[in-house]
């Protein structure tokens, strides 16, 4: 390290000293010097004299890792500002995806923060699943000596709320590993009781791990990590381009093709990531929300008038239980009451109405500080891009399914975003978006490899930007697409590109499911198992296997399908060939975008 330069020329050391010093320094990474600098600071508060006499009190028993476990990137940007923290306190913090990380390395952690999201019926997101399996079937055996605190993010009109946080809170418990803070489940509204609850959490820690000081070197080693000018929290004001319908007609699904322009952003994508959408509520169901409830729009709230809060601070369409057991105890209606007390028909009522519905069905006259309590921060929605930067540039294309809810009164609920990107958003109108990268559905580094493809509906998205930039490679990998829908006339989307990737040999195969053109349902899970011998063959051959579309249903199903293909066509039993499955999650080669 050269320090001709440096601020060391004004220091009371010696030539030596500083030569001695700058020889160090060049050798440490930013973690390293993170903790050097708090080391340095605590001894220069105690005043001691001799390095190494104190090295044996301040060093750091260990370190700390933070993992995390994100399916829509909430929980990677928690654990990021976790380490970030720890490192402001000087504390050694290595911070990981628990898609990369093995998990016999557990054995040799001594503090570990687990930071995971849970979705669909209480399960761990895709990241997480190989850990999480592993844990849960005893396979890493005792963690005696690690110390660890959960975190869980999670949405409470959700039965299984935050789940997969307690199952990891439970499985290192029972590890034998010695729970150092309590566990947090968090609901969608998470980022003050996450900064909160890291800092007591961070406490704990540096407590056992290492002096815990903080310092100005620390701090600007922190602000040096770089962040893109726009995300989540600042939005990019891109413009619609295009907004067209790509299914038929007489089609039962409405299907967008959405193309947004995103011109001086600066904002840059691969296969596999996702765009986040912030949208405004509808405006004739917010005059309905007002209209049930006695209040004009008018009244003030933190964020402006309460029209304009509704229109584009909170959540209408997506309701969750604490709205119907808040309203019961509000009310003086005794049907709420009866339901809110019965968990069964809460959780009904959750998965199959919106905020509207319930104040329809259960009058209740409220004051706008009442109605606002009762409500969730509005989240925006993530849609897998359907394009390739190196195809399109500064555009971006997603694959919008319309979500339309017809009710008994004959009136249609919509999705908040679908409808606000298909009916409410003008062409050249401005669409706030940021991009949530996705670095567990990425295509494989080798562009000579086969890759297999399952997408029916709008998981057809990230397939479509796979062929575009494997074209632009120039990739010599074979290429096989599932893909189903409905009907064959009214449901093929993007059905010219696939012809034409097909006529090219880009695409090797492609196998097709129609559910309703026969008397017998066909779905893509049949199409594997038809196809099992030749699809075992390409697995055999390293292909990479990927998964987009509905987790609930689709996935799980396609799932069992792939295992009855590796049991019968590699000669398996079930237990061997989910061990098979297993081995090719840990090799990225089995990669799913599921919702």
């Amino acid at each position: 390290m050269q320090l001709k330069d440096s601020p060391f020329n004004l220091s009371p050391l010696s030539d030596e000293q500083q030569r001695q010093l700058g020889q160090v320094l060049s050798t440490l990474n930013t973690q390293q010097l993170a903790w050097v600098s708090g080391y340095l600071y605590g001894l220069s508060q105690t005043g001691q004299q001799s390095v190494v006499a104190s090295a044996a009190v301040a060093a750091p028993s260990g370190s700390l890792t933070i993992l995390y476990g994100s399916q829509t990137g909430n929980a990677k940007g928690v654990a990021t500002a976790i380490k970030a923290q720890a490192e402001a306190r000087g504390l050694p913090a290595t911070l990981a995806s628990m898609a990369d990380y093995k998990p016999k390395q557990l054995k040799k952690e001594s503090h570990l923060l687990v930071v995971v999201s849970t979705y669909g019926e209480g399960e761990p997101p895709e990241s997480a699943v190989d850990l999480f399996e592993q844990l849960k079937k005893g396979k890493i055996g005792k963690l005696d000596g690690l110390k660890f605190a959960v975190l869980g993010l999670g949405d409470s009109s959700y039965e299984f709320f935050c789940q997969t946080g307690k199952d990891f809170d439970n499985f290192l418990a029972t590890a034998g590993a010695e729970r150092i803070y309590e566990l947090a489940s968090l609901d969608v509204d998470y980022q003050d009781a996450a900064k909160s609850w890291s800092e007591q959490a961070l406490n704990a820690i540096a407590a056992t791990l290492s002096i815990g000081a903080a310092s100005s070197v620390a701090s600007a080693v922190q602000q040096a990590v770089g962040h893109s000018q726009y995300s989540k929290e600042n939005p990019f004001p891109a413009r619609l381009s295009i907004n067209q319908k790509i299914t038929g007609r007489d089609s039962t699904k409405d299907i967008r093709h959405i193309e947004i322009n995103l011109a001086d952003s600066g904002l840059t994508y691969q296969p596999g990531d996702a765009l986040g959408v912030w949208f405004d509520n509808d405006a004739e169901l917010v005059g309905e929300v007002l209209a049930l409830t006695g209040l004009s729009g008018d009244e003030a709230t933190a964020h402006g008038t309460l029209h304009a809060a509704l229109t584009s601070h909170f959540e209408l369409t997506r309701l969750h239980g604490g709205f119907i057991t808040g309203l019961a105890d509000i009310s003086d209606n005794a049907a709420l009451k009866d339901l809110a007390g019965d968990k069964a028909q809460v959780n009904a009522l959750v998965a199959s109405a919106q905020v509207v519905d319930v104040l329809k069905r259960f009058p209740t006259a409220l004051t706008a500080e009442q109605l606002v309590g009762l409500l969730r921060p509005l989240t925006p929605r993530l849609y897998s891009i359907a394009s390739a930067q190196s195809e399109v540039e500064e555009e971006v294309h997603l694959t919008v399914g319309v979500v339309r809810y017809p009710q008994e009164d004959g009136t249609v609920r919509s999705g908040a975003a679908s409808s606000y990107l298909a009916d409410r958003l003008i062409e050249d109108g401005e669409v706030r978006v940021f991009v949530e990268h996705n670095d567990n559905f990425r295509l494989p580094q080798n562009p000579d490899t086969p890759v297999i493809m399952v997408g029916p509906g709008t998981g057809i998205a990230p397939f479509r930007a796979f062929m575009q930039e494997r074209e632009a490679q120039g990739a010599e990998g074979k290429n096989w697409l599932f893909f189903g829908n409905p009907h064959f006339t009214q449901d093929f989307l993007y059905q010219v590109e696939w012809q034409r990737y097909v006529k090219s040999g880009l695409l090797s195969k492609i196998s097709l499911a129609f559910s309703r053109d026969q008397a017998n349902k066909i779905y893509v899970q049949d199409r594997l198992r038809e196809a099992g011998l030749e699809l075992y063959q390409w697995l055999e051959a390293g292909a990479h296997f990927y998964v987009c579309g509905d987790a609930n249903k689709m996935a799980k199903d396609v799932q069992e399908a792939l295992l009855d293909v590796i049991a019968e066509h590699g000669h398996k039993s079930r237990e061997e060939a989910e061990e098979y499955l297993s081995e090719l999650r840990r090799a990225k080669r089995y990669q799913r975008d599921v919702y």
